[in-house]
């Protein structure tokens, strides 16, 4: 595990979380160039208005290389909660505890700057990731089929009360 870094912002991030969401999700939910776009458009405009005393962005790095990544958008903390997001991980970190790392980084960042509720949005199927929501506390407090990143999914939106 020492091999793996995380890490702020770091050259290429926002070009390689975008790859590797469009990689996983294009492999598992049929998502293309819109889902892409909109990742890496998101993830531009949260890196350009990056307020550190509201904003949390992690990359994990192995050899130098973003493999995974998660961010805490505090836009919104006071009025709805702080936005967890670009939650992704390669192959070559899963199973290798990464995820509990980000997710605690994430938490730990939320309660430092005294946020009392933590929000996701995700897709039914996505297990793993679900079950680490869970182990983490989220529950789950709406779904609905969406449209939008592309085709059809049932949204889930998970919520962490801190408070």
């Amino acid at each position: 595990m020492t091999d793996i870094k995380l890490k702020g912002y770091v050259p290429g991030a926002i070009g390689r979380v975008a790859e590797l969401h469009a990689l996983y999700y294009s492999e598992h939910c049929g998502f293309g160039q819109y889902f892409e776009a909109k990742v890496a458009t998101g993830l531009s405009e949260f890196l350009g208005r990056f307020d550190e005393s509201r904003d949390g962005f992690w990359a994990a790095c192995l050899n130098h290389r973003v493999e995974g990544s998660l961010a805490v958008d505090g836009i919104k903390a006071e009025t709805e909660g702080a936005h967890l997001r670009w939650f992704i991980m390669s192959s070559a970190l899963r199973g290798r505890g990464v995820g509990n790392r980000l997710m605690r980084e994430a938490i730990d960042f939320c309660e430092r700057v005294d946020c009392s509720r933590i929000y996701l949005w995700t897709f039914e199927g996505l297990d793993p990731a679900r079950h680490l929501y869970e182990k983490f506390g989220f529950r789950m407090a709406e779904q609905f089929e969406g449209t939008q990143w592309g085709p059809p999914v049932l949204e889930q939106k998970f919520v962490l009360e801190l408070k």
